[in-house]
């Protein structure tokens, strides 16, 4: 059987969240979901909160990740985001207040810079939020 897999890493600016080898990758784009495997093209792409799924050994498994991008080369992929976790490293109650919060941020926001950036904070908050649920993680 050939070697089907490639190099992948995430990082945050706190630490590495993830590195090894893995057989494919999917994630959010402002276009629409995209999917790598082994000798994709290269490529910037920016990424979407959401859900990251990784398929390592045979079995996906789900990261939850902010805005960010990901560089795709020859010798692998890299992800780099404001933060990734584990869906059951959520704290439910706090990202439940983090919305509340950035959507009432979003109405009393006075410039277009202020509204871009409520509606990342509340993007990142639905995305937590989303995904808690019937998760295998990495």
């Amino acid at each position: 059987m050939a070697d089907n897999t490639f190099f992948f890493e995430v990082l945050t600016p706190e630490h590495s969240f993830f590195s090894g080898e893995i057989e494919a990758l999917t994630f959010m784009a402002k276009d629409g979901e995209w999917t790598i495997l082994k000798n994709h093209a290269p490529m910037i792409v920016v990424l979407q909160p959401g859900v990251v799924k990784i398929k390592q050994d045979g079995q996906w498994r789900e990261a939850i990740s902010s805005e960010g991008y990901m560089e795709v080369t020859s010798h692998g992929v890299v992800l780099f985001a404001r933060t990734c976790e584990r869906p059951e490293d959520v704290d439910r109650n706090r990202a439940e207040r983090a919305r509340l919060e950035a959507q009432e941020a979003l109405r009393q926001s006075h410039s277009q810079a202020e509204f871009r950036a409520n509606q990342a904070r509340l993007a990142r908050a639905m995305a937590r939020l989303r995904n808690t649920r019937n998760y295998t993680n990495i």
